[in-house]
């Protein structure tokens, strides 16, 4: 995420405001939608839609579990921005600063620049930078032309999705980066807290079921996963959520070995850029840019979770 503020982009994407050091993300800017009719004025065609998204961020990971999950990766193409981020935000691989997107797409653009965006190349616009929005348009508007069978939100279970998103966005999503962030160790011990307390709950829900609304996986679980991914290499010593680790949860730790070995979300991993991205792009939090070497993470252990 970055922001314009007097002619000059911030070098950060998780750019926030700041209320007595605690770490406050803001809205997303486009909130446009695909859908399957067009009624939107955004019909879902093969080849019309891009996708730009960083390896590094997990919001940005979510659209691309879901493009694999879906089956769109023909229908879809993406850009992967460069993992290092400084003074002009995110940048494309041709050395074009990412922002240039936001002033194609509205010229007056003064907002967030952020990744995931889907771009349409038939309007020449950004459709959305929202990802909890475009997984959702991922998972069923592009069902009849194509996409893989699958719906990781229905309607059966949409109350209980949306309960389990709003417990664990704040306390664990967010809750990484509002430990990360915070400027006061009042802010930091705040989200600290209930981070652990959020990962307590989750481990002992995971005891007697096999995903986070039952037997049935979900929009929930890959919400989550990408943040548990990231949770040892990064959370732990980079963003000081050190109390204990994600392999320190036996439910927990099992239950990231079996979403990342789903078919097809391994190929969306890339952990050296995630950790190339972390360690040497926040330079208040780590103004050396030295990336650790560490932990070794074997995802591809077997999980043992077939039996609840």
């Amino acid at each position: 995420m970055g922001l314009l503020i007097d002619g000059k982009w911030a070098d950060q994407w998780y750019e926030t405001s700041q209320s007595e050091g605690r770490f406050e993300r803001k809205e997303s800017s486009f909130r446009n939608w695909v859908t399957a009719d067009g009624s939107s004025g955004f019909k879902a065609e093969a080849g019309r839609y891009h996708l730009y998204v960083s390896y590094a961020c997990p919001w940005a990971h979510r659209t691309l579990i879901f493009r694999a999950l879906k089956g769109l990766e023909n229908m879809i193409d993406v850009t992967v921005v460069n993992a290092l981020m400084k003074d002009k935000g995110w940048i494309l691989p041709d050395g074009t600063p990412f922002y240039s997107i936001y002033l194609k797409a509205d010229t007056n653009f003064t907002g967030r620049v952020t990744v995931p965006v889907l771009w349409d190349k038939q309007t020449n616009s950004i459709v959305n930078n929202e990802s909890s929005e475009i997984i959702r348009m991922f998972n069923t508007e592009f069902d009849g032309i194509g996409a893989k069978e699958g719906n990781y939100y229905p309607d059966s279970l949409k109350t209980e999705i949306d309960e389990v998103n709003d417990y664990v966005y704040p306390r664990v999503n967010n809750g990484v980066y509002r430990c990360g962030f915070a400027t006061t160790q009042e802010a930091y011990e705040e989200a600290f807290g209930e981070l652990f307390d959020g990962l307590d709950t989750l481990e002992n829900k995971l005891a007697n079921q096999r995903y986070l609304t039952g037997d049935q996986i979900t929009e929930a679980d890959w919400r989550l996963f990408t943040t548990l991914l990231r949770f040892d290499p990064v959370y732990v010593g980079h963003f000081k959520c050190n109390k204990q680790r994600l392999a320190d949860y036996p439910n927990l730790w099992a239950y990231t070995r079996e979403l990342y070995q789903y078919p097809g979300v391994a190929e969306t991993v890339h952990m050296d850029h995630i950790k190339d991205h972390y360690y040497r792009s926040h330079d208040t939090i780590n103004p050396s840019g030295v990336v650790p070497l560490g932990p070794k993470i074997e995802f591809n252990e077997p999980h043992g979770r077939n039996s609840l």
